[in-house]
């Protein structure tokens, strides 16, 4: 018989990975801070709990995914908080991004209810999501990962292990620091160009054929041309991303000069309140730093 999987979150995200997991025949109870969003899992027989505690009471694996620490706060300790019914035998998945230590410190606190911690962010955005293409970066007890790995997998098309409780989000972040890094530099680059009188077609087609070419140039590259920001990743999103990342990297002492400059350029997007724009709107404050012509 497959767990009893509660699922807390269902913006752009969250909606699609519960919709595989209730398609992959797991019984599914979802909860979601803003009531509506599960109008869409219906058709699929999902149920629905009035608070995260009773999401919790009914389900043998809780999920989260959710914006941030804030929101896990509330869904775990808030007025009826999912943390009241966890107890030995439950099993707590965090699969939203938050930063190494924090997800430490959960794991300090949800230790007294006896429910096992793993955190298992996802590298990958929106269509990843609806496919069941994630990747699932994954920190805990490695036969708990192990055993959970099927479930997981209704999500994500690779389970990586990553080590304890906390790497999975030490993972995430030296993924996103890659990410938005890469991002930037291709929009920082067609920007460039087209201050020297090149066409966007040709530097892309330069970069996508080249040594340079790969799947997130490929895709952001024709989103550059075609100027569409709808939200895949929200640029708001990376900008927290990376004030998580450079916390973590002074907490640690490494050196991240570009990720500073990276959380300077993303913040200036959502200052703009371009932050419920794509990531590539990233281009759009390149260019807002364009001399006046």
């Amino acid at each position: 018989m497959k767990e009893k999987i509660g699922f807390m979150g269902l913006g752009i995200m969250g909606r699609a990975m519960a919709a595989n997991i209730a398609r992959a025949g797991y019984p599914l109870t979802v909860y979601n801070r803003t009531p509506g969003k599960w109008e869409a899992l219906e058709e699929l027989e999902v149920e629905t709990a009035p608070s995260p505690e009773a999401l919790a009471e009914k389900s043998d694996v809780v999920i989260a995914m959710v914006t941030g620490p804030e929101a896990l706060e509330q869904l775990l300790w808030g007025e009826k908080g999912a943390a009241r019914a966890f107890e030995p035998g439950k099993v707590f998945i965090n699969m939203s991004t938050v930063s190494p230590s924090y997800t430490k410190d959960l794991d300090r606190r949800l230790a007294s209810t006896g429910v096992i911690f793993l955190d298992a962010p996802v590298s990958g955005s929106k269509k990843p999501a609806g496919d069941g293409t994630l990747l699932i970066l994954a920190g805990g007890p490695e036969d708990s990962v192990e055993a959970l790995t099927p479930l997981l997998k209704t999500m994500g098309s690779q389970v990586i292990y990553c080590g304890r409780v906390g790497q999975g989000s030490m993972m995430k972040m030296a993924n996103n620091l890659l990410l938005t890094l890469m991002i930037e530099g291709l929009a920082e680059a067609l920007n460039f160009g087209r201050k020297g009188g090149l066409s966007d077609e040709a530097v892309l087609e330069v970069v996508l054929n080249g040594p340079l070419g790969c799947p997130i140039f490929q895709m952001k590259g024709r989103a550059f041309a075609e100027r569409s920001f709808d939200p895949n990743f929200p640029l708001k999103h990376a900008a927290k991303d990376l004030k998580f990342l450079v916390d973590t990297a002074y907490e640690l002492g490494a050196p991240v000069p570009v990720g500073h400059t990276l959380l300077h350029l993303y913040r200036a997007g959502v200052a703009r309140k371009w932050g419920d724009l794509d990531i590539g709107a990233i281009l759009k404050v390149l260019e807002h730093l364009n001399p006046a012509e």
